[in-house]
Protein backbone atom coordinates (compact mmCIF):
# COMPACT_ATOMS: atom_id res chain seq x y z
CA UNK A 1 0.00 0.00 0.00
CA UNK A 2 2.79 2.40 1.24
CA UNK A 3 4.55 1.49 -2.38
CA UNK A 4 1.01 2.16 -4.60
CA UNK A 5 0.48 5.67 -2.50
CA UNK A 6 4.80 6.61 -3.15
CA UNK A 7 4.13 5.61 -6.84
CA UNK A 8 1.36 7.55 -6.91
CA UNK A 9 2.16 11.04 -5.48
CA UNK A 10 5.22 10.88 -7.76
CA UNK A 11 3.04 10.06 -11.24
CA UNK A 12 0.81 12.97 -9.53
CA UNK A 13 3.48 15.55 -9.08
CA UNK A 14 5.07 14.52 -12.55
CA UNK A 15 2.02 15.27 -14.47
CA UNK A 16 1.56 18.60 -12.03
CA UNK A 17 4.82 19.47 -13.37
CA UNK A 18 4.87 18.45 -16.62
CA UNK A 19 1.16 20.13 -17.00
CA UNK A 20 2.41 23.86 -15.74
CA UNK A 21 5.53 23.83 -18.18
CA UNK A 22 3.24 23.25 -21.12
CA UNK A 23 2.90 26.53 -23.01
CA UNK A 24 -0.72 27.96 -22.82
CA UNK A 25 -2.53 30.63 -25.46
CA UNK A 26 -5.31 32.83 -23.36
CA UNK A 27 -6.94 35.47 -24.73
CA UNK A 28 -8.20 38.43 -22.40
CA UNK A 29 -11.49 39.95 -23.00
CA UNK A 30 -11.65 43.33 -22.22
CA UNK A 31 -14.10 45.78 -22.92
CA UNK A 32 -14.73 48.11 -19.22
CA UNK A 33 -14.00 51.20 -19.29
CA UNK A 34 -13.19 50.83 -15.63
CA UNK A 35 -9.85 51.85 -15.29
CA UNK A 36 -8.79 49.29 -12.28
CA UNK A 37 -9.81 46.67 -14.55
CA UNK A 38 -7.44 47.91 -17.10
CA UNK A 39 -4.97 47.86 -14.25
CA UNK A 40 -6.21 44.05 -13.17
CA UNK A 41 -5.61 43.04 -17.03
CA UNK A 42 -1.87 44.35 -16.62
CA UNK A 43 -1.41 43.14 -13.71
CA UNK A 44 -2.25 39.44 -14.94
CA UNK A 45 -0.83 39.48 -18.34
CA UNK A 46 2.40 41.09 -17.09
CA UNK A 47 2.59 38.14 -13.78
CA UNK A 48 2.05 35.30 -16.49
CA UNK A 49 4.06 36.52 -19.50
CA UNK A 50 6.91 36.46 -17.05
CA UNK A 51 6.10 33.45 -15.33
CA UNK A 52 5.40 31.41 -18.37
CA UNK A 53 7.57 32.66 -21.18
CA UNK A 54 6.73 30.32 -23.66
CA UNK A 55 2.65 30.93 -23.93
CA UNK A 56 0.93 33.34 -25.79
CA UNK A 57 -1.36 35.94 -24.47
CA UNK A 58 -3.63 38.43 -26.65
CA UNK A 59 -5.96 40.96 -24.86
CA UNK A 60 -8.83 41.96 -26.97
CA UNK A 61 -10.01 45.27 -26.83
CA UNK A 62 -13.40 46.45 -27.23
CA UNK A 63 -16.41 48.98 -26.46
CA UNK A 64 -15.54 51.39 -23.38
CA UNK A 65 -12.47 49.60 -23.22
CA UNK A 66 -11.00 51.20 -25.79
CA UNK A 67 -9.19 53.93 -23.95
CA UNK A 68 -7.14 51.99 -22.44
CA UNK A 69 -4.81 51.37 -25.91
CA UNK A 70 -5.52 55.26 -27.05
CA UNK A 71 -2.50 57.64 -27.21
CA UNK A 72 -3.21 60.41 -24.09
CA UNK A 73 -6.76 58.21 -22.76
CA UNK A 74 -4.46 55.46 -21.49
CA UNK A 75 -4.02 55.75 -17.55
CA UNK A 76 -1.69 52.64 -18.60
CA UNK A 77 -0.24 53.42 -21.50
CA UNK A 78 3.50 52.70 -19.97
CA UNK A 79 2.51 48.84 -18.95
CA UNK A 80 1.10 48.67 -22.50
CA UNK A 81 3.61 49.69 -24.51
CA UNK A 82 6.42 47.42 -22.38
CA UNK A 83 4.09 44.20 -22.51
CA UNK A 84 3.28 45.04 -26.47
CA UNK A 85 7.02 44.54 -27.19
CA UNK A 86 7.10 41.41 -25.98
CA UNK A 87 6.53 39.15 -28.79
CA UNK A 88 4.36 36.76 -26.66
CA UNK A 89 1.83 39.28 -25.99
CA UNK A 90 -0.50 40.73 -28.49
CA UNK A 91 -3.04 43.27 -28.12
CA UNK A 92 -5.65 43.66 -30.44
CA UNK A 93 -8.20 46.60 -31.22
CA UNK A 94 -12.03 45.89 -32.32
CA UNK A 95 -12.35 47.96 -36.02
CA UNK A 96 -15.84 48.50 -35.14
CA UNK A 97 -15.33 50.03 -32.21
CA UNK A 98 -12.72 52.03 -33.62
CA UNK A 99 -14.91 53.10 -36.59
CA UNK A 100 -18.07 53.99 -34.28
CA UNK A 101 -16.02 56.21 -32.47
CA UNK A 102 -14.55 57.98 -35.53
CA UNK A 103 -10.76 56.69 -33.80
CA UNK A 104 -8.26 56.48 -36.72
CA UNK A 105 -5.26 53.65 -36.23
CA UNK A 106 -2.78 56.58 -35.71
CA UNK A 107 -4.33 57.34 -32.28
CA UNK A 108 -3.46 53.86 -31.06
CA UNK A 109 -0.44 53.60 -28.53
CA UNK A 110 2.01 51.40 -30.73
CA UNK A 111 2.06 47.77 -30.73
CA UNK A 112 -1.71 47.68 -30.70
CA UNK A 113 -2.69 45.59 -33.70
CA UNK A 114 -6.80 46.02 -35.16
CA UNK A 115 -8.86 43.16 -35.91
CA UNK A 116 -12.21 43.19 -37.91
CA UNK A 117 -14.27 42.40 -35.15
CA UNK A 118 -13.15 41.82 -31.65
CA UNK A 119 -16.31 39.58 -30.82
CA UNK A 120 -15.39 36.96 -33.73
CA UNK A 121 -11.47 37.71 -32.69
CA UNK A 122 -12.47 35.96 -29.38
CA UNK A 123 -14.38 33.24 -31.04
CA UNK A 124 -12.10 32.37 -33.19
CA UNK A 125 -9.29 31.89 -30.24
CA UNK A 126 -11.25 29.66 -28.40
CA UNK A 127 -11.88 27.43 -31.70
CA UNK A 128 -8.40 27.25 -31.99
CA UNK A 129 -7.93 26.33 -28.64
CA UNK A 130 -6.93 29.51 -26.60
CA UNK A 131 -8.04 29.77 -23.01
CA UNK A 132 -10.56 32.60 -22.43
CA UNK A 133 -10.35 35.23 -19.11
CA UNK A 134 -12.75 37.87 -18.92
CA UNK A 135 -11.23 40.99 -17.38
Amino acid sequence: MKKLFCTTTLFLLAFMVWSQARPVKIAFDMSSKDTLAHQTVLRHVTMMASAYPESQFEVVVYGPALQMVLKDESTIEKGVRALAANQNVSFKACAITMKRHNIDTSQLLPGVDVVPDAIIELVTKQAEGWGYIKE
